[in-house]
């Protein structure tokens, strides 16, 4: 069985010397993996490389076993992605937003918009302009349009970012089900405590390199918290 993510080597960086350097993940089906640093730490940057958004300067991604970056098509097929902010027409419904993306998918019909839409509780608002929408709901949308193919995996930037509390009990809740029904997760965050409640396996990012990486149950069996983990990670292998 192929792991859901094997990332080799993985190298970007830029003159400012920001970046991500040598990043090497296997990330297991079944996960929930938590991709957690400050920002700027590197980790849009290898998301990015991840969705085939931008090329590395070296390394390459393989998803379910298929490269990134020599059979694109093949990789993404099983992958739903919420990069950065979740973009949507603001003059289109919701509705109408998720026909735009069921283009791409040959089985996605209007009875599976209606299913997403509900699953991310946004089925009351399938025939408002987007335009309307608070932060929160934009993201919601964008999580159902990456569902809409009902992917194997799902990569999602900093997913709670800009959602307000219920917001983010909605979005974690969301997550519990998905991953319930097999769906992995990687997600990136600097929220430690919302990592430590969603996430199975935490990989801490900083300075460009991953710089820690373990299950959160043995985590926590070992620190009193998420937080103490992170700092102590981010000491050992010395501040930049």
């Amino acid at each position: 069985m192929h792991k859901a993510i094997e990332i080799n080597g993985l190298t970007k960086m830029y003159s400012n010397g920001r970046g991500i350097s040598d990043l090497n993940l296997a990330i297991d089906q079944g996960d929930v993996f938590g991709f957690l640093g400050p920002n700027g730490a590197g980790k849009t940057t290898a998301m990015k490389m991840m969705a085939g958004l931008m090329k590395p300067d070296r390394g390459e991604v393989k998803i379910f076993g298929a490269s990134v970056q020599d059979d694109y098509v093949n990789a993404m097929k099983h992958t739903g992605c919420l990069i950065e902010t979740a973009e949507s027409y603001p003059y289109l419904t919701a509705n109408e937003n998720l026909k735009l993306f069921a283009r791409f998918y040959p089985d996605v019909d209007q009875r599976r918009i209606d299913e997403c839409l509900e699953i991310t509780g946004m089925l009351k608002y399938k025939h408002e302009k987007s335009r309307k929408f608070s932060l929160g709901m934009k993201q919601r949308l964008g999580v159902a349009a990456a569902i809409l193919s009902r992917p194997r995996l799902l990569i999602m930037d900093e997913p709670l970012n800009g959602l307000d509390v219920e917001g983010m009990l909605e979005m974690r809740r969301l997550i519990k089900e998905l991953a319930e029904e097999g769906t992995t997760f990687f997600i990136s965050s600097h929220l430690i405590h919302d990592v430590e409640l969603t996430c199975t396996r935490i990989g801490v990012v900083y300075g460009g390199k991953l710089v820690g990486m373990d299950y959160t149950r043995d985590i926590l069996s070992n620190y009193s918290s998420l937080e103490h983990y992170f700092v102590s990670e981010v000491d050992r292998n010395g501040r930049i």
